[in-house]
């Protein structure tokens, strides 16, 4: 009977995390959607800026500007979006694999490193590495972000890559493909950078106040747009890789409780066979 009692509060305790998941991954399968709408709705804008940036990039004004201009590479700025909870597959770890292996690779050139991490995995991770610079750590901006919360960490960019702190700026992050595939990548922010083929817009003649000025703002604020479209990419992949987890939580819970219960209805019944076996073996006395 003890063991009944055992299994029966098992399956009860099962059951009652199979709600909290089920719960979960509804919860994060609305959140998805949205947030796979925003990143949608922004693409176009992000591919617009690459192609500005490109073409600003092939004009001879831009070496005197202190965004475009290469540097040797003696230190080099990471980016790193991740969540602020777990709970959500290989999301968090995806990230922090790349970011591992940018960091390896700079030790082996003599490249120093340094970190802005965005959600509380991230830190804690950096946290604990050695030789590498936490310069800030952000929490996570939540499901709806705005361009104030991203503000702060562009500034921060555009300043110390100005001040030749550091000389090269990359953002890690999850691109969102669809619900069931997110590929964890980065992107060159700084210097300014723009990927090949996607200058498709009208040609630049005409500067107001002067081409100095333009080619600084309109840098900062494409800079801008790309760090926009790897945050909420990363806002999508979250919520899709948590909703595939809870989901394969959820049928993992399903699978337990059959386990459970068929061993539960064989012990009952063993029971209950012996149960009446002692009745009969004292029927069979009393007859004696």
């Amino acid at each position: 009977m003890a063991n009944t009692i055992t299994l029966k509060r098992r399956i009860n305790s099962i059951k009652n995390t199979r709600q909290i998941t089920k719960a979960m991954e509804l919860v994060s399968a609305s959140k998805m959607r949205k947030a796979q709408a925003q990143a949608a709705q922004s693409r176009d804008y992000r591919n617009a800026a690459n192609s500005l940036l490109l073409r600003l990039s092939t004009m001879s004004e831009v070496e005197r500007q202190p965004l475009f201009r290469k540097r040797k590479i003696k230190t080099r700025l990471y980016v790193v979006i991740t969540s602020n909870s777990g709970l959500a597959g290989a999301y968090n770890a995806n990230v922090l694999k790349l970011l591992t292996l940018g960091i390896k690779e700079d030790k082996k050139t003599g490249v120093k490193s340094q970190v802005v991490t965005i959600g509380n995995k991230a830190a804690q991770f950096v946290r604990r590495l050695q030789n590498v610079e936490l310069l800030a750590a952000y929490h996570a901006f939540g499901d709806e972000p705005s361009a104030n919360d991203l503000r702060p960490v562009l500034n921060m960019l555009v300043d110390t890559f100005r001040d030749e702190k550091v000389d090269e700026a990359r953002v890690l992050y999850t691109q969102f493909v669809s619900q069931l595939n997110q590929v964890s990548q980065h992107q060159i922010l700084l210097p300014a950078h723009a990927e090949e083929g996607q200058d498709n817009g009208p040609a630049l003649s005409n500067f107001e106040p002067d081409v100095e000025t333009v080619l600084h703002h309109t840098a900062v604020r494409l800079i801008e747009a790309q760090l926009w479209q790897a945050l909420l990419e990363s806002l999508a992949s979250e919520h899709s890789m948590r909703m595939v987890a809870m989901k394969n939580a959820t049928d993992n819970a399903n699978e337990l409780i059959d386990d459970y219960t068929l061993e539960y209805n064989t012990a009952r019944q063993s029971a209950i066979t012996q149960e009446l076996a002692e009745i009969s073996g004292g029927v069979e006395a009393l007859k004696d």
